[in-house]
């Protein structure tokens, strides 16, 4: 009769673990990076001017305005990434291809009726540079603010902050540092270290191998860094070899970076392939690091 008893005990809890409710889906990521352009000055036709988006709970914040950002941001068919909606970016520098789509923000974002000025976060310099480009289009901005439009007129100012290394940008969702990095002869350029609820990106921005970079990633979730194929670059003339040495990081050099900073995944970003396909770029990298790689490619999720 015990015997019975136990079995049957045991065949209710066999159902019973049978029937069990499937266990529930793991949470969505609050954070999203979207890769929106991956391009440098070569014009090529799949790669737009770099820039990258960060997303936290439907807000997104820039990094860079390249060549294409309003339109790849909007193929993209998220609801953060509308025109109206991109209303942060943060500049690491202001070369023209990380700035060509600066403009575009400014600009097609209040055509399309963003309601707040833009707000732009970078190098001295910034500051310059948007007053020159409103006065360039200060005729146009009239005609639709005044105009049979009547545009918001808040919405064509930019809120400009010319930063300096630490914190800049701090809200709900995210905590933003910015470091500096070593960009050839450039007086000023920077990286961020974005800290949100889930996940530490770490952006490099362009930059010659840097310490700098090292101590903003140790350990970060992502490392978005910009790269050179270096069997390529022995190929190029005294000259070339010259001016990407002491602007960009050859793909050794990150591999050892990398290491060093611990990211848990590496993002390869602005690449320059110098005649390499990406296969090999990613195999050069691979020599030196052994976690998580990811070659970036316009509108990639991660």
């Amino acid at each position: 009769m015990a015997n019975q008893l136990i079995s049957m005990i045991a065949f209710v809890a066999g159902c019973a673990a049978t029937h069990a409710p499937p266990s529930p889906p793991p949470a969505p990521p609050r954070t999203q990076i979207v890769i929106l352009g991956t391009g440098t000055p070569i014009a090529d036709p799949e790669r737009q001017g770099p820039s990258v988006a960060i997303i936290v709970d439907d807000v997104a914040y820039l990094i860079d305005a390249g060549t294409g950002i309003v339109r790849r941001a909007a193929a993209t068919n998220l609801e953060a990434l509308k025109p109206r909606n991109l209303k942060r970016v943060f500049l690491t520098h202001l070369h023209s291809d990380h700035t060509l789509g600066y403009p575009d923000l400014i600009l097609s974002g209040a055509v399309l009726h963003r309601q707040a000025p833009l707000v732009a976060y970078g190098p001295h310099g910034l500051r310059d540079m948007t007053f020159h480009l409103l006065a360039a289009w200060q005729k146009d901005i009239d005609l639709r603010v005044h105009g049979l439009e009547h545009g918001d007129a808040q919405a064509y100012a930019v809120d400009v902050h010319e930063i300096a290394p630490g914190i800049v940008y701090q809200d709900g969702k995210v905590t933003v540092r910015a470091f500096r990095v070593k960009h050839g002869s450039w007086d000023e350029a920077f990286g961020y270290r974005f800290d949100g609820p889930d996940r530490s990106i770490v952006v490099s921005g362009d930059t010659a191998p840097s310490d700098a970079v090292v101590e903003a990633c140790n350990g970060c979730d992502v490392l978005i860094h910009e790269v050179y194929s270096r069997a390529g670059f022995d190929k190029l003339p005294p000259d070339d070899q010259k001016y990407h040495a002491a602007f960009h990081t050859s793909a050794p050099e990150l591999a050892a970076l990398a290491t060093k900073a611990r990211a848990k995944t590496l993002v390869l970003h602005h690449q320059l392939f110098f005649g390499q396909t990406e296969r090999e770029l990613l195999g050069e990298v691979k020599k030196g690091f052994r976690g998580n790689l990811v070659s970036a490619h316009d509108l990639q999720t991660l």
